[in-house]
Protein backbone atom coordinates (compact mmCIF):
# COMPACT_ATOMS: atom_id res chain seq x y z
CA UNK A 1 0.00 0.00 0.00
CA UNK A 2 0.99 3.65 -0.35
CA UNK A 3 1.67 5.52 2.90
CA UNK A 4 2.85 8.97 3.99
CA UNK A 5 5.81 9.46 6.35
CA UNK A 6 7.21 12.61 7.96
CA UNK A 7 10.94 12.14 7.53
CA UNK A 8 11.92 15.29 9.43
CA UNK A 9 13.07 18.81 8.63
CA UNK A 10 9.98 19.59 6.53
CA UNK A 11 10.28 16.58 4.26
CA UNK A 12 7.58 14.05 3.39
CA UNK A 13 7.85 10.70 1.66
CA UNK A 14 5.06 8.71 0.03
CA UNK A 15 6.34 5.16 -0.22
CA UNK A 16 5.23 1.55 -0.49
CA UNK A 17 4.55 0.02 2.91
CA UNK A 18 3.40 -3.51 3.77
CA UNK A 19 -0.36 -3.98 4.01
CA UNK A 20 -1.32 -4.56 7.66
CA UNK A 21 -2.58 -7.94 8.81
CA UNK A 22 -4.92 -8.06 11.81
CA UNK A 23 -3.95 -10.11 14.85
CA UNK A 24 -6.33 -11.21 17.60
CA UNK A 25 -8.63 -8.34 18.59
CA UNK A 26 -7.47 -6.16 15.69
CA UNK A 27 -9.10 -4.83 12.54
CA UNK A 28 -7.87 -3.38 9.28
CA UNK A 29 -9.60 -0.17 8.19
CA UNK A 30 -9.61 0.78 4.50
CA UNK A 31 -9.10 4.54 4.77
CA UNK A 32 -11.53 6.71 2.83
CA UNK A 33 -10.62 10.09 4.36
CA UNK A 34 -7.77 11.24 6.59
CA UNK A 35 -7.59 14.82 7.84
CA UNK A 36 -4.54 17.03 8.29
CA UNK A 37 -4.14 18.35 11.84
CA UNK A 38 -2.16 21.35 13.07
CA UNK A 39 -0.31 19.08 15.49
CA UNK A 40 1.08 17.21 12.43
CA UNK A 41 3.35 20.17 11.85
CA UNK A 42 5.37 19.44 14.99
CA UNK A 43 6.42 16.11 13.46
CA UNK A 44 6.75 17.61 9.99
CA UNK A 45 9.05 20.39 11.20
CA UNK A 46 10.96 18.23 13.69
CA UNK A 47 14.36 16.58 13.37
CA UNK A 48 15.00 13.43 11.38
CA UNK A 49 14.18 10.21 13.24
CA UNK A 50 15.51 6.68 13.06
CA UNK A 51 12.06 5.12 13.51
CA UNK A 52 9.23 6.36 11.31
CA UNK A 53 5.50 5.75 11.60
CA UNK A 54 2.77 6.31 9.03
CA UNK A 55 1.49 9.87 9.54
CA UNK A 56 -2.09 10.99 10.17
CA UNK A 57 -4.52 10.61 13.06
CA UNK A 58 -7.91 11.77 11.71
CA UNK A 59 -9.18 8.59 10.04
CA UNK A 60 -12.51 7.51 8.63
CA UNK A 61 -13.07 4.40 6.57
CA UNK A 62 -14.51 0.92 6.20
CA UNK A 63 -13.57 -2.27 8.04
CA UNK A 64 -11.80 -4.42 5.44
CA UNK A 65 -10.63 -7.30 7.61
CA UNK A 66 -11.02 -8.50 11.21
CA UNK A 67 -8.76 -10.61 13.36
CA UNK A 68 -9.55 -13.56 15.55
CA UNK A 69 -11.88 -12.92 18.48
CA UNK A 70 -13.29 -9.59 17.30
CA UNK A 71 -16.89 -9.24 18.48
CA UNK A 72 -19.06 -8.60 15.39
CA UNK A 73 -21.18 -6.23 17.49
CA UNK A 74 -18.07 -4.05 17.82
CA UNK A 75 -16.65 -4.34 14.32
CA UNK A 76 -17.32 -6.43 11.23
CA UNK A 77 -16.29 -6.25 7.59
CA UNK A 78 -18.14 -3.44 5.85
CA UNK A 79 -18.75 -1.27 8.91
CA UNK A 80 -18.20 2.47 8.32
CA UNK A 81 -16.04 3.66 11.21
CA UNK A 82 -13.91 6.21 13.00
CA UNK A 83 -10.83 5.24 14.99
CA UNK A 84 -10.05 6.68 18.43
CA UNK A 85 -6.34 7.16 17.76
CA UNK A 86 -5.09 6.78 21.32
CA UNK A 87 -4.17 3.53 23.02
CA UNK A 88 -2.76 2.26 26.28
CA UNK A 89 -2.57 -0.76 28.55
CA UNK A 90 -6.38 -1.04 28.70
CA UNK A 91 -6.18 -2.23 32.30
CA UNK A 92 -5.41 0.94 34.29
CA UNK A 93 -8.21 3.17 35.54
CA UNK A 94 -7.78 5.81 32.84
CA UNK A 95 -7.84 3.29 29.98
CA UNK A 96 -10.92 1.59 31.42
CA UNK A 97 -12.66 4.98 31.55
CA UNK A 98 -11.94 5.54 27.84
CA UNK A 99 -8.94 7.83 28.31
CA UNK A 100 -5.98 5.75 27.04
CA UNK A 101 -4.00 8.92 26.34
CA UNK A 102 -3.72 9.24 30.14
CA UNK A 103 -2.54 5.61 30.52
CA UNK A 104 -0.53 5.01 33.69
CA UNK A 105 1.65 2.42 31.95
CA UNK A 106 2.45 3.54 28.40
CA UNK A 107 0.16 5.78 26.33
CA UNK A 108 0.33 5.09 22.59
CA UNK A 109 -0.54 7.63 19.92
CA UNK A 110 -1.31 6.68 16.35
CA UNK A 111 1.08 8.39 13.90
CA UNK A 112 3.57 9.10 16.70
CA UNK A 113 4.29 5.72 18.27
CA UNK A 114 2.10 3.56 15.99
CA UNK A 115 1.24 3.72 12.30
CA UNK A 116 -1.46 6.26 11.51
CA UNK A 117 -4.05 6.93 8.84
CA UNK A 118 -2.34 8.65 5.88
CA UNK A 119 -2.34 5.34 4.01
CA UNK A 120 -4.62 3.02 2.09
CA UNK A 121 -5.08 0.78 5.12
CA UNK A 122 -4.70 1.21 8.87
CA UNK A 123 -4.40 -1.37 11.66
CA UNK A 124 -6.42 -0.64 14.82
CA UNK A 125 -7.59 -2.42 17.95
CA UNK A 126 -11.26 -3.31 17.95
CA UNK A 127 -11.85 -1.28 21.13
CA UNK A 128 -10.67 1.86 19.30
CA UNK A 129 -13.51 1.59 16.77
CA UNK A 130 -16.48 3.97 16.74
CA UNK A 131 -19.18 3.32 14.15
CA UNK A 132 -20.30 6.23 11.97
CA UNK A 133 -23.87 7.44 12.46
CA UNK A 134 -26.09 6.59 9.53
CA UNK A 135 -25.73 9.12 6.74
CA UNK A 136 -22.47 10.70 7.94
CA UNK A 137 -19.97 11.24 5.13
CA UNK A 138 -16.37 10.13 5.46
CA UNK A 139 -15.26 13.73 5.07
CA UNK A 140 -17.40 14.86 7.99
CA UNK A 141 -16.19 11.88 9.99
CA UNK A 142 -12.55 12.83 9.43
CA UNK A 143 -13.26 16.27 10.92
CA UNK A 144 -14.95 14.64 13.91
CA UNK A 145 -12.08 12.16 14.33
CA UNK A 146 -9.85 14.74 16.00
CA UNK A 147 -10.30 18.50 15.60
CA UNK A 148 -14.03 18.85 16.13
CA UNK A 149 -14.15 16.37 19.00
CA UNK A 150 -11.15 18.06 20.63
CA UNK A 151 -13.29 21.21 20.74
CA UNK A 152 -16.21 19.14 22.02
CA UNK A 153 -13.99 17.74 24.78
CA UNK A 154 -13.01 21.27 25.81
CA UNK A 155 -16.66 22.36 25.90
CA UNK A 156 -17.46 19.37 28.09
CA UNK A 157 -14.59 20.32 30.41
CA UNK A 158 -15.93 23.89 30.54
CA UNK A 159 -19.44 22.65 31.40
CA UNK A 160 -20.84 25.24 29.02
CA UNK A 161 -24.46 26.30 29.53
CA UNK A 162 -26.75 27.76 26.90
CA UNK A 163 -27.23 31.08 28.69
CA UNK A 164 -23.49 31.72 28.91
CA UNK A 165 -21.04 33.69 26.77
CA UNK A 166 -18.11 31.75 25.35
CA UNK A 167 -14.98 33.50 24.02
CA UNK A 168 -13.01 31.38 21.54
CA UNK A 169 -9.42 32.53 20.96
CA UNK A 170 -8.11 31.34 17.59
CA UNK A 171 -10.32 30.33 14.69
CA UNK A 172 -8.34 27.54 13.14
CA UNK A 173 -10.11 24.20 12.65
CA UNK A 174 -10.39 23.47 16.40
CA UNK A 175 -11.43 27.01 17.28
CA UNK A 176 -14.00 27.11 14.48
CA UNK A 177 -15.36 23.81 15.75
CA UNK A 178 -15.61 25.37 19.21
CA UNK A 179 -17.55 28.28 17.73
CA UNK A 180 -19.87 25.94 15.84
CA UNK A 181 -20.48 23.63 18.80
CA UNK A 182 -20.91 26.51 21.26
CA UNK A 183 -23.67 27.94 19.10
CA UNK A 184 -25.26 24.51 18.62
CA UNK A 185 -25.46 24.17 22.41
CA UNK A 186 -27.11 27.58 22.75
CA UNK A 187 -24.28 29.78 24.00
CA UNK A 188 -23.42 33.29 22.82
CA UNK A 189 -20.04 33.03 21.07
CA UNK A 190 -17.38 35.72 20.68
CA UNK A 191 -14.69 34.61 18.21
CA UNK A 192 -11.19 36.11 18.09
CA UNK A 193 -8.52 35.81 15.41
CA UNK A 194 -5.95 38.08 13.77
CA UNK A 195 -6.94 36.74 10.31
CA UNK A 196 -9.78 38.51 8.51
CA UNK A 197 -10.49 35.33 6.55
CA UNK A 198 -10.81 33.30 9.72
CA UNK A 199 -13.02 35.91 11.36
CA UNK A 200 -15.28 35.72 8.31
CA UNK A 201 -15.39 31.94 8.66
CA UNK A 202 -16.26 32.33 12.35
CA UNK A 203 -19.31 34.40 11.40
CA UNK A 204 -20.29 31.73 8.89
CA UNK A 205 -19.97 29.12 11.64
CA UNK A 206 -22.34 31.09 13.88
CA UNK A 207 -20.24 33.52 15.94
CA UNK A 208 -22.34 36.35 17.40
CA UNK A 209 -19.37 38.74 17.47
CA UNK A 210 -15.83 38.71 16.10
CA UNK A 211 -12.80 40.58 17.43
CA UNK A 212 -9.46 41.37 15.77
CA UNK A 213 -6.85 41.25 18.58
CA UNK A 214 -4.48 43.39 16.50
CA UNK A 215 -6.92 46.29 16.32
CA UNK A 216 -8.83 46.02 19.60
CA UNK A 217 -7.83 45.06 23.12
CA UNK A 218 -9.52 41.63 23.43
CA UNK A 219 -10.15 41.90 27.15
CA UNK A 220 -11.75 45.34 26.92
CA UNK A 221 -13.72 44.40 23.80
CA UNK A 222 -15.17 41.32 25.50
CA UNK A 223 -16.07 43.34 28.59
CA UNK A 224 -17.80 45.94 26.40
CA UNK A 225 -19.89 43.16 24.89
CA UNK A 226 -20.83 41.66 28.26
CA UNK A 227 -22.00 44.70 30.30
CA UNK A 228 -18.56 45.12 31.83
CA UNK A 229 -18.46 41.66 33.41
CA UNK A 230 -16.58 39.46 30.94
CA UNK A 231 -17.21 36.05 29.41
CA UNK A 232 -18.41 33.11 31.46
CA UNK A 233 -16.11 30.68 29.65
CA UNK A 234 -13.16 30.86 27.26
CA UNK A 235 -11.35 28.43 24.96
CA UNK A 236 -7.77 29.18 23.95
CA UNK A 237 -6.98 27.35 20.71
CA UNK A 238 -3.93 29.17 19.34
CA UNK A 239 -1.11 28.42 21.84
CA UNK A 240 -0.25 32.11 21.61
CA UNK A 241 1.16 33.40 24.90
CA UNK A 242 -0.83 36.66 24.78
CA UNK A 243 -4.06 34.89 23.86
CA UNK A 244 -3.62 32.51 26.78
CA UNK A 245 -3.28 35.39 29.20
CA UNK A 246 -6.21 37.25 27.63
CA UNK A 247 -8.41 34.14 27.80
CA UNK A 248 -8.11 34.37 31.58
CA UNK A 249 -8.27 38.13 31.94
CA UNK A 250 -11.47 38.35 29.86
CA UNK A 251 -13.45 36.23 32.32
CA UNK A 252 -16.06 37.40 34.82
CA UNK A 253 -15.96 36.20 38.43
CA UNK A 254 -16.12 32.39 38.74
CA UNK A 255 -15.32 32.06 35.02
CA UNK A 256 -13.29 29.25 33.45
CA UNK A 257 -10.68 29.23 30.69
CA UNK A 258 -9.68 25.97 28.98
CA UNK A 259 -6.29 25.70 27.23
CA UNK A 260 -6.73 23.64 24.08
CA UNK A 261 -3.81 24.65 21.83
CA UNK A 262 -0.91 22.21 22.03
CA UNK A 263 2.54 23.40 23.15
CA UNK A 264 3.32 27.08 23.62
CA UNK A 265 4.06 28.93 26.84
CA UNK A 266 2.04 30.79 29.45
CA UNK A 267 2.87 33.90 31.43
CA UNK A 268 0.40 36.02 33.38
CA UNK A 269 -0.33 37.97 36.52
CA UNK A 270 -2.09 35.47 38.78
CA UNK A 271 -4.05 38.11 40.68
CA UNK A 272 -7.08 38.00 38.33
CA UNK A 273 -7.32 34.25 39.00
CA UNK A 274 -7.16 34.78 42.75
CA UNK A 275 -9.24 37.94 43.08
CA UNK A 276 -12.10 36.74 40.82
CA UNK A 277 -12.15 33.06 41.81
CA UNK A 278 -11.31 31.97 38.27
CA UNK A 279 -10.58 28.49 36.97
CA UNK A 280 -7.77 27.65 34.52
CA UNK A 281 -7.92 24.12 33.10
CA UNK A 282 -6.43 22.07 30.30
CA UNK A 283 -7.82 19.34 28.08
CA UNK A 284 -6.10 16.30 26.60
CA UNK A 285 -8.29 15.71 23.57
CA UNK A 286 -11.30 13.51 24.34
CA UNK A 287 -12.42 10.09 25.52
CA UNK A 288 -13.64 7.20 23.40
CA UNK A 289 -17.23 7.90 24.49
CA UNK A 290 -16.89 11.61 23.66
CA UNK A 291 -15.88 10.70 20.11
CA UNK A 292 -19.11 8.74 19.70
CA UNK A 293 -21.13 11.53 21.37
CA UNK A 294 -19.67 14.23 19.14
CA UNK A 295 -20.29 12.17 16.00
CA UNK A 296 -23.95 11.81 16.99
CA UNK A 297 -24.28 15.51 17.85
CA UNK A 298 -22.78 16.63 14.53
CA UNK A 299 -24.96 14.19 12.61
CA UNK A 300 -28.21 14.85 14.50
CA UNK A 301 -27.84 18.65 14.36
CA UNK A 302 -26.55 18.54 10.77
CA UNK A 303 -23.55 20.67 11.69
CA UNK A 304 -21.48 21.56 8.63
CA UNK A 305 -18.01 20.56 9.81
CA UNK A 306 -17.10 19.59 6.23
CA UNK A 307 -16.67 23.33 5.60
CA UNK A 308 -13.60 23.20 7.85
CA UNK A 309 -11.76 21.60 4.94
CA UNK A 310 -10.52 24.09 2.37
CA UNK A 311 -8.28 21.75 0.34
CA UNK A 312 -8.50 18.14 -0.82
CA UNK A 313 -5.50 16.00 -1.80
CA UNK A 314 -4.51 12.54 -2.96
CA UNK A 315 -1.84 10.73 -0.93
CA UNK A 316 0.66 11.29 -3.76
CA UNK A 317 0.33 15.06 -3.13
CA UNK A 318 1.36 14.86 0.55
CA UNK A 319 4.62 16.79 0.08
CA UNK A 320 2.81 19.65 -1.65
CA UNK A 321 -0.03 19.54 0.89
CA UNK A 322 2.18 19.88 3.95
CA UNK A 323 4.36 22.54 2.34
CA UNK A 324 1.22 24.64 1.84
CA UNK A 325 -0.02 23.83 5.35
CA UNK A 326 3.34 24.76 6.88
CA UNK A 327 3.33 28.14 5.11
CA UNK A 328 -0.27 28.83 6.20
CA UNK A 329 -1.37 29.06 2.58
CA UNK A 330 -4.47 26.98 3.27
CA UNK A 331 -6.98 26.13 5.96
CA UNK A 332 -7.53 22.51 6.88
CA UNK A 333 -6.64 19.86 4.32
CA UNK A 334 -7.83 16.31 3.84
CA UNK A 335 -6.62 13.26 1.95
CA UNK A 336 -9.43 11.48 0.11
CA UNK A 337 -8.84 7.94 -1.05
Amino acid sequence: MKAVFFTGERTVEVTDHPDPTPGPGEVVVEIKASGMCGSDLHSYRGPRKDKLYVAGHEPAGVIAEVGQGVNPNIAKVGDRVLVHTNDGCMTCKHCLEGWPQLCLEQPVFYATTRDGSHAQFMLANDYNIVKLPEGMTFKTAAAVACGTTTAYGAIKRLKLHGEETLAVFGQGPVGLSGTLLGKALGARVIALDISAERRALALKFGADEVIDPLNDDPVEAIRDLTHGEGAHKAMECSSNIDARRQSVECLRAWGTSCLVGVYGDISMDTRPILFRNLHLIGTMMFSHNMLAECAELVNDRKLDVESLFTHEFALAQADEAYAMFDQQKMGKGIFLL
